[in-house]
């Protein structure tokens, strides 16, 4: 058996699902768009078994991204939990078939709060989606499954349909980096987005020197600042910089290096930061240039600081 085959087919399927489902994006996405947008209230998704696993991954994906929005389990939103759905509140009922009996009997208590009823269904001629405000078609041609039963091409489907509200509700929404960081202020990614500059770079006894400060001296500073790095100033202008590598250039080019001063093999102009700007914001920037540190400036343009790639 080739299960290297066997898996890039069930990739391979499940591609053509997506694509599938993308000529299927229209007016019906539209309209939930707008329902969503125009709720007073929360997003309830509500799903049993694989759908309600989906579900509760996209209710994750809309809460952190600016969608309001929390998970209903069916059987037990029958046994009182219904109690947690509120007439302003629009519910997203999740279920390939569209016959989901613990969605369908649900349907009754929607109708009477009349909350608007957003359909995720594979079956456009169900019961869900004929009882529904508006339908997103989610119908694949088959599953990924060798015996095209286990949910695969559908729960990926359904999975994607919910990346595709959630981003673009965020987006119609303006929901910005800061946004996010309000959502995540744990762990390394809240750290990036809401960190600036300024609380992390190393800001005290900065390695300086003049511009007529001989290499040898220039060697002694960086060797006991471990910095890397030495700033050339004049006051408090930056006429340059000198780093490990630049001296590694003039010891290993220029015949007689211990002859020369900083204003000699000093960088010019080099790239700077704002101490106020995020972190997140350095360290794409330190990617692009393939720089491992900046000198970090204030609104004078005036060196503060240097930020290490190890800081982020």
């Amino acid at each position: 058996m080739n299960v290297i085959r066997l898996a890039k087919e069930v990739i391979s399927i499940e591609i053509d699902a997506l694509h599938e489902m993308e000529g299927k994006i229209g007016d019906a996405f539209e309209r939930t768009i707008e329902i969503v947008l125009s709720t007073t209230g929360r997003l309830v998704v509500v799903g049993m078994g694989k759908s309600g696993i989906i579900g509760k991954k996209i209710v994750a994906t809309l809460a952190s991204t600016g969608t309001p929005s929390f998970f209903v389990h069916p059987g037990e939103a029958f046994h009182g939990d219904l109690g947690m759905i509120q007439p302003d509140d629009a519910v997203l009922m999740i279920s390939n078939s569209g016959e989901t009996e613990e969605l369908i009997r649900l349907l009754p208590f929607m109708q009477f709060q009349k909350n608007k009823v957003i359909a995720m269904t594979g079956n456009l001629e169900s019961t869900l989606a004929k009882n529904a405000d508006v339908t997103l078609d989610i119908s694949v041609a088959r599953e990924a499954c060798n015996n095209n039963l286990a949910p695969t091409s559908s729960t990926t489907a359904t999975l994607v349909m919910g990346d595709a509200l959630a981003v673009v509700l965020s987006t119609v929404r303006n929901f910005q980096p800061e946004d996010f960081a309000r959502f995540h202020p744990g762990g390394r990614l809240g750290r990036r987005l809401l960190t600036r500059v300024r609380d992390v770079m190393q800001k005290s006894n900065l390695p300086i020197c003049s511009p007529d400060t001989a290499l040898r001296d220039v060697v002694s500073i960086i060797t006991q600042r471990q910095l890397g790095i030495v700033l050339v100033m004049s006051d408090t202008s930056m006429l340059g910089i000198i780093t490990d590598g630049d001296l590694r250039k003039v010891l290993q080019t220029v015949e007689n290096p211990m002859s020369m001063d900083a204003k000699d093999f000093m960088t010019t102009n080099p790239h700077v930061v704002s101490q106020d700007a995020r972190l997140a914001e350095a360290e794409t920037l330190m990617q692009s240039l393939k720089k491992r540190m900046l000198v970090a400036v204030d609104s004078n343009q005036s060196p503060v600081g240097i930020l290490q790639v190890f800081d982020i």
